[in-house]
């Protein structure tokens, strides 16, 4: 039966061949930049495949396939996945919507690998073993593969648990006024209803998140976070800004939790980077967050130029900015997670907004 996936479901299988033939993976800058001087040896890469487990071994310029008895079954020259990888970015590139690749198909049949992404409990698409020419050690770590090939990946997916709700107040409205604005179906239509309560009068404050898992998330990472996050919605949904950078400035600029930012301190960002830092090793909003990281090497991200570049964990600086630099806001289906109107509750107005955060 023929394999069948996406563009970003593909690069997962691009990324395993381009490691393999690179034998070695680059690091990125912020700006998603190779830096030609920083790089890791690949010196094994683990996958398993319907309960089995196999080592991709690099020696001398083979890739040794072993069992997870340790018995090796096959060796092939590092050449030859330089190739397939070659190839399966053409076809990647040439092709639309969710389709198969029979050459690749054919070859991962050889390679003993049967399906495009490898069964995981957690955050992590490959395991490699690296050196770490800094330390000297060889760490066995799992990423995340992102792709730049398909369509932008969801980092924070809008759910039930993502919804912040905001007290309207300075307006009493009339049944028919609150049909009015919630009857406004324009293309930016949650905006233009936040701009029709403040052409009432009404003003929106953070009463409170609709999940109180995500909330307790949010307050372990910082006390503070759930308000913060809720001045960033706000600002974005009123179509003031959408990158995670210019949203975050905003809210410095605002300075809604009252900080001494007479010193130049960092309060703002320092705080979104280590929530967006955490949601990519392991938090999610409906799930209480014990702080334990799951994916515990960062990300690797395929380019539109075929390059694959790393995004280690232990360069804290450079990947918590690539984070910073490369994410924003985004406005989910308002049908489908209910939020966006304005409901009347108990002598209250209230409104609620959806957080959804996806990479460029």
């Amino acid at each position: 039966m023929a394999i069948f996936g996406n563009k970003g479901e593909w690069s997962e299988i691009y990324a395993l061949f381009k490691l393999l033939g690179d034998m070695k993976v680059f690091t990125g800058d912020e700006n998603l930049n190779k830096m030609e001087d920083l790089f890791y040896p690949v010196l094994k890469i683990l996958r398993e495949e319907r309960g089995k487990s196999y080592e991709y071994d690099i020696e001398d310029r083979n890739i040794v396939f072993m069992t997870e008895n340790g018995a090796e079954f096959m060796r092939l020259p590092v050449t030859e996945f330089a190739e397939q990888a070659k190839e399966l970015f053409r076809q990647i590139n040439a092709n639309k919507g969710v389709f198969s690749v029979p050459d690749t198909e054919a070859f991962m049949t050889r390679i003993r690998c049967g399906r495009l992404k490898a069964p995981s409990a957690d955050k992590t698409d490959i395991k490699i073993i690296i050196h770490d020419p800094r330390t000297g050690m060889c760490p066995k770590l799992g990423f995340s593969i992102k792709s730049k090939l398909g369509s932008p990946a969801t980092l924070i997916n809008a759910s039930s648990a993502t919804s912040f709700t905001y007290r309207i107040s300075g307006v009493d409205f009339s049944d028919d006024q609150i049909a009015e604005i919630n009857g406004i179906d324009s293309k930016y239509k949650i905006r233009d209803r936040l701009r029709a309560i403040r052409n009432y009068g009404g003003v929106l404050k953070f009463r409170n998140m609709k999940s109180a898992v995500f909330n307790n998330n949010l307050v372990m990472i910082d006390s503070r976070l759930p308000e913060i996050l809720s001045c960033m919605l706000f600002h974005y949904y009123c179509g003031d800004a959408k990158t995670l950078a210019d949203l975050t400035s905003l809210a410095a600029g605002e300075n809604p939790m009252g900080y001494d930012m007479s010193q130049g301190n960092m309060y703002y960002e320092y705080k979104i980077k280590h929530f967006m830092t955490d949601a990519v090793m392991g938090l999610v909003p409906a799930s209480v967050w014990n702080g334990v990281y799951r994916a515990n090497g960062g990300y690797l991200v395929v380019k539109e130029d075929g390059d694959v570049l790393c995004y280690h964990f232990y360069d804290k600086n450079i990947f918590e900015s690539y984070l910073f630099h490369n994410l924003v806001f985004d406005t989910p289906s308002s049908t489908r997670h209910g939020f966006g109107k304005i409901i009347k509750s108990n002598n209250e107005y209230l409104f609620d907004l959806n957080l959804q955060v996806r990479f460029i």
